[in-house]
């Protein structure tokens, strides 16, 4: 199965497409991001042609394949196999051609443009479900958009640990009623430990809140710590 989401407004794209990965997930055995700037010539290729229907279910979020010449191509060569597939893919795009959109469109299960509108407000969770999907690369340029938007370090940092602390509880629980949370947070949490182990959320809960409060002391810049805390997801 093929997802496509796309567009200029990247933080709505990315919303969806980690909605997206929050319905599959948990059916999946594995799952794999192949991003644009590690991606190996003929990877995809190599992918739709050797799985079958006996393999583990895998889902596969394919990182802007635009951004890399080979990997653009070889997207669209195999999009038909790639939708054909029991294994599900789905892909985060910026802009794509009148071309592009056509011959994906002909494959993709669902295909969905975001435009990016002037003085729409900007929503702090999105930051929480690319922290929950491990996707440092989202983080860091909601991070940016963040701050473009004039919300403080400290708001932000509050909304990071929410979402830390809920996959904590979801790893000692069995059920959101046991982890006094939401039904839909606390599966998006549960989704989470499939590619965030409890000890690095554990590690870096330890090293967010140490990070708050070195900054308060002034032994640290708060904004610099952040984003240098969210490179090292």
């Amino acid at each position: 199965m093929l997802r496509v989401f796309y567009g200029t407004d990247q933080i709505k794209v990315r919303q969806q497409a980690h909605a997206a990965l929050d319905e599959v997930l948990l059916a999946a055995e594995t799952f794999v991001r192949i991003e644009a700037e590690g991606y190996e010539s003929g990877l995809l290729t190599s992918l739709s042609g050797g799985m079958s229907l006996f393999s583990p279910r895998s889902v596969y979020l394919l990182e802007s394949p635009s951004l890399h010449e080979e990997f653009q191509i070889d997207f669209l060569d195999n999009a038909d196999a790639l939708s054909a597939s029991e294994h599900i893919f789905i892909v985060i795009e910026q802009a794509l051609s009148a071309a592009d959109k056509k011959s994906i469109s002909k494959h993709a299960a669902v295909i969905e443009e975001y435009k990016k509108k002037a003085g729409e407000s900007f929503n702090p969770f999105v930051m929480a479900d690319a922290l929950a999907t491990k996707d440092k690369r989202s983080l860091w340029l909601l991070l940016q958009t963040a701050k473009e938007n004039n919300l403080s370090a400290e708001e932000i940092i509050g909304t990071l640990w929410w979402q830390l602390k809920s996959i904590r509880l979801a790893a000692a629980t069995r059920t959101y009623s046991e982890a006094g949370m939401k039904e839909y947070p606390y599966k998006k949490a549960k989704n989470a430990l499939r590619v965030f182990p409890v000890e690095l959320v554990e590690e870096k809960s330890r090293t967010l809140l140490k990070l708050y409060h070195d900054g308060h002391k002034g032994k640290r810049d708060l904004d610099i710590a952040l984003e240098e805390w969210v490179l090292t997801l």
